[in-house]
This record gives structure tokens, sequence and C-alpha cells, in this order.
């Protein structure tokens, strides 16, 4: 009977050596399964960090491109009504010469064709 007690208390003794065995593995496992949760998670953090600052910097860019596209779309109404308003007084102008002088103007215009004439036409 003492082999059998002597048999026992090593099998508890190894029991208890494999239940201490699996508690530190499982504690070890807990821990590293907890360090990389939070390496993963700062990693995370910090993509997603990178992320959001991409993403206001490049709406920073879109509204500061919008915005030169406002102002050159303006400044060229601008400039649009500056040469309608010259070309208008220009016009003008020419209106009141041919009416203050008309042989004058109509003798211009014939040179003025006539050499446009000479200009255009291919030689021989």
């Amino acid at each position: 009977m003492s082999n059998d007690v002597s048999n026992e208390e090593g099998r508890g003794s190894a029991h208890e050596r494999i239940e201490r065995g699996a508690s530190r593995f499982k504690e070890g496992t807990s821990h590293v399964v907890g360090t990389a949760k939070e390496k993963i998670d700062a990693a995370a953090d910090r993509v997603e960090e990178g992320l959001h600052r991409a993403a206001d910097a490049g709406a920073r860019g879109a509204h500061r491109a919008a915005d030169k596209a406002d102002e050159w779309r303006e400044r060229s109404r601008e400039i649009a009504g500056n040469v309608r308003e010259r070309a208008d007084d220009l016009l003008d102008n020419v209106r009141d010469f041919v009416r203050e002088k008309p042989v004058q103007s109509v003798a211009i215009a014939l040179a003025a064709g006539w050499l446009i004439g000479r200009l255009l036409t291919p030689r021989r």
C-alpha cells in the first residue's frame, strides 16, 4: 500500500506541476496577447491619426483651390467687362469717324482690302 500511496503522491505532485505549468502558460500567453493588443491598438491609432491629418490637409488644399478658382472667375468677369467696354468705345469711335469723313473711310477700307488681298494671295 505504501507503493500505492507514493504513486498517488507522485501523481498528485505531477498533476500539480502540470496545473502550475498550464497556469503559467496561460498567464504568459495572456500577457503576450495583451501586449500585442496594446501595440496593435497603438499602431491603429497612429494610422487613424495619419489618415485624419491627410484628409484634413486634402480638404484644406481643396478649399484653397476653390477659393483661387472663385478669384480667377471674378477677375475674368472684370477683364471681360473691361474688354467689352473698350470694344464698344472703339466701335463708337469708328462709327463717328465714318460719319464725319465718309470718303476718307471708303478710301481707307479699299486700301486695307487691297493690302489684305495681296498678303493672302499666294505668289506665282
